[in-house]
């Protein structure tokens, strides 16, 4: 690889500097003279009717500017679907401050704004409140009972294929059968940042708004619909985003609070939630998964039977991908898949980091793991014996696929062929020692997106697209890809996104902005290099001849021959004469290529866990993970995001659980001293390997999203290694002490 190429290089990130001298802003750290501040007041209870609401205390504390309630909010669109944002479930979005009416514990019930932060707080534990309290309901164990096939679907979320074969008979002849129960327990996102928006009144009536989103776009068009205002009314900016992990996709609460309040008040108002109030929103739903396996004496599936029942609002079917991934990673010709709602009283849940897939997986990898023992095969080569070549709910080839080779390098680094089969046959001391192993599979996804490019004056290249960063390295990515398409160095890189005055970009999620957004630059970058091209051969005395773009190289500030680089023109000549250079363009999935082919990311997870014996303490010492993810645009910044990836499923697997008081309706733990989530004492070695996957038909750049993939099998390992460590098969997440000594 020459070495001023970019793309497959580790890079340091270009936005590393702003990030650790604060240079970097997040939504509420913008500055504006005269900032009132506001701060929720939160329902006490889970479902019921509020039948006085007292804010004449809040109200009479001096620097309150005003308190509002359902009684005295300014008007807002009428219609349900008007707060519906781009990926809302099917249903009636919540709509804050609307009514009486109680639909959750934690659900705002007034907003109290202030001259200054402190000010707004007291007051707001002032508002006094009645309820008229109703029966509530936040067990899933209990609620499944009413669990029902959602009417309609949400957009983006394939429903389970129609069923293939007869499971019923082929469970019945097969030599060995699992047949089990696997839960998983409600976890909350609790990124670093929390939910905060800054709006700044401007003298015209338009807003510019600082949010923690995933997506500018998309809280515009919230904004817009809600409060009647024209979009070109409205810019939303979020060029930093501290973590968000899904919770940014819909606009939250508080946006719409401070919008509201800045509207009425024709002042510049900032909203930020509290660490207790980051759980008073969406999150990974519990879900109770049923599996059936059956399989011939030398572990070739037979049968395949997977039924979820996952945790929903009352007022909106929020739904997850959980059971496909069952009829997709192994081959098998008798499958049944089954997906079912069951309403609860709290708030919708949102996507969390690879919704859907590492909840079915963890169940599907377990079950796997537990036939491989029944039949004494070892858990790898059950895998292996069962990969399938195609994607078969649909039956399409895959664009890629290097599972295989996954496999092979991550048991090679880990050293699975050492490992001794029999549970509690590995110890050292009181540490009884396991290995466990998982397959993980997500969507390798492209969306369309626009993005421009500007060829300065003066050599320098400015990047814009509207899509986000929320911390997953899109900003020094798409320096890359930018800085290689027209040879520059990437100091001559400037890149800006999250703005809605910029081309337009879908929400970042899905693992689909390197793709999409990186597709988007390169296509801008090459409609550039076409027009210097063009410009260099009209240049006095050009040695290029009439070379075309495969002729020429752009490398170091210079066009120059191929064959003959002593043959170019400097890029600085040629923009003394014909100035800056700019093209904006779209990219889109092959619609062919997405008709014929299937396109996902896989990974194989090895993971090592100590239990000490007597206290059942379980550590998790080592991790190696094996990644087919087409090319690898940057693996640094690839790495840190597997490294994420495996953190969130360490926390799934040992230590999340946002425990519900059924009887209060409430969630109990929600902040950081009971709400446990993995410090840098629980997160060993973690060793990322990707493999060569090559892929000419995914997107042109031959990439697939990485966010996502490392936490897909990551819990499923660790459970299957506990297991392999203590005999001992729990099936419910998280996996705490009480569950391997009860």
């Amino acid at each position: 690889m020459p070495s001023d190429q970019h793309v497959g290089s580790p890079r340091s990130r270009v936005d590393g500097r702003a990030k650790v001298t604060g240079a970097a802003k997040y939504a509420a750290e913008y500055h504006e003279e005269g900032l009132l501040h506001g701060v929720v007041a939160s329902s006490a209870i889970a479902r019921g009717r509020i039948t006085r609401i007292d804010c004449s205390a809040a109200e009479a504390v001096p620097g309150v500017v005003k308190v509002f309630t359902h009684e005295n909010r300014p008007s807002e669109a009428w219609f349900s679907y008007k707060y519906q944002d781009q990926v809302a479930p099917p249903g009636k979005p919540f709509r804050p401050l609307y009514d009486a009416e109680i639909l959750y514990s934690g659900q705002p019930i007034a907003l109290v704004v202030a001259e200054d932060f402190a000010t707004a707080d007291y007051a707001a534990s002032l508002i006094e409140v009645s309820f008229d309290v109703f029966a509530h309901e936040t067990d899933l164990t209990v609620a499944q009972g009413e669990a029902y096939v959602p009417p309609k679907k949400r957009d983006g979320i394939p429903p389970p294929p129609a069923p293939r074969g007869d499971v019923a008979t082929a469970l019945a002849g097969s030599a060995a059968r699992i047949e089990q129960t696997y839960a998983l327990a409600v976890e909350h996102h609790n990124p670093m940042e929390p939910h905060a928006t800054t709006v700044v009144w401007q003298d015209d009536g338009g807003l510019t708004v600082y949010d923690k989103t995933q997506g500018v776009l998309n809280c515009r068009s919230y904004l817009a619909n809600v409060f009647g205002l024209k979009p070109d009314k409205i810019r939303v900016l979020a060029p930093f985003v501290g973590g968000a992990f899904g919770s940014g996709l819909r606009p939250q609460y508080q946006v719409f609070l401070a919008v509201m309040a800045a509207l009425s008040l024709q002042r510049s108002v900032r909203v930020v939630l509290s660490r207790d109030q980051m759980f008073t929103f969406g999150y990974r739903p519990d879900t109770i998964n049923k599996i059936a396996l059956g399989a011939s004496a030398d572990g070739r599936l037979q049968a395949i039977r997977h039924e979820a029942i996952a945790s929903t609002s009352r007022f909106e079917d929020y739904q997850e991908d959980v059971v496909n991934w069952s009829g997709m990673l192994y081959h098998c010709d008798n499958v049944a898949l089954s997906y079912k709602l069951a309403q609860v009283d709290t708030y919708t849940p949102a996507d969390m980091r690879a919704p859907g897939a590492p909840t079915g997986v963890f169940a599907l990898e377990s079950a796997m793991d537990e036939l491989a023992y029944a039949l004494g095969i070892d858990p790898l080569e059950m895998r292996l014996r069962n990969d399938a070549d195609t994607e078969e709910n649909t039956g399409k080839p895959y664009t890629s696929k290097e599972l295989r080779a996954a496999y092979r390098s991550g048991a090679e680094a880990f050293g699975w062929a050492t490992r001794s089969a029999t549970p509690r046959s590995m110890r050292q001391g009181r540490e009884l020692i396991g290995w466990g192993v998982a397959a993980g599979i997500w969507e390798a996804m492209m969306m369309q997106t626009s993005a421009r490019a500007v060829l300065n004056a003066d050599g320098t290249l400015q990047i814009s697209t509207a899509t986000s960063d929320i911390g997953t390295g899109t900003y020094t990515i798409l320096t890359q890809i930018a800085a290689d398409a027209l040879g520059l160095a990437m100091e001559d890189v400037t890149v800006e996104i999250g703005d809605t005055t910029l081309p337009f970009s879908p929400l970042e999620g899905g693992s689909w902005t390197a793709a999409s957004a990186g597709s988007a630059v390169l296509a801008a970058c090459n409609t550039v290099r076409a027009k210097l091209l063009e410009a260099a051969l009209a240049v006095a005395g050009s040695p290029l001849g009439n070379a075309g773009l495969a002729q020429v190289v752009f490398s170091r500030g210079r066009v120059a021959l191929a064959d003959d680089p002593t043959r170019f023109v400097l890029v600085a000549d040629v923009l003394k004469e014909s100035g800056s250079l700019m093209a904006e363009e779209t990219a889109a999935p092959d619609g062919e290529i997405k008709k014929h082919f299937a396109s996902n990311t896989h990974s194989a997870v090895f993971v090592e866990v100590r239990v000490d014996e007597e206290l059942g303490v379980v550590r998790v010492t080592r991790v190696v993970q094996a990644v087919a993810a087409g090319k690898i645009i940057n693996p640094k910044t690839a790495r840190s995001q597997i490294i994420g990836g495996v953190v969130f499923g360490i926390g799934s697997a040992l230590h999340e659980d946002s425990m519900a008081d059924h009887v209060l309706g409430r969630f109990m733990n929600h902040n950081f001293a009971e709400y446990h989530i993995p410090t840098n004492a629980d997160v060993p070695d973690i060793d990322v390997i990707f493999v060569d996957e090559p892929d000419d038909k995914a997107n042109p750049l031959g990439v697939k999203g990485l966010g996502e993939i490392g936490v897909v099998g990551t819990a499923a390992a660790i459970a299957n290694a506990i297991f392999h460590a203590t005999g001992k098969r729990v099936r419910s997440l998280p996996i705490t002490i009480d569950k391997l000594q009860g």
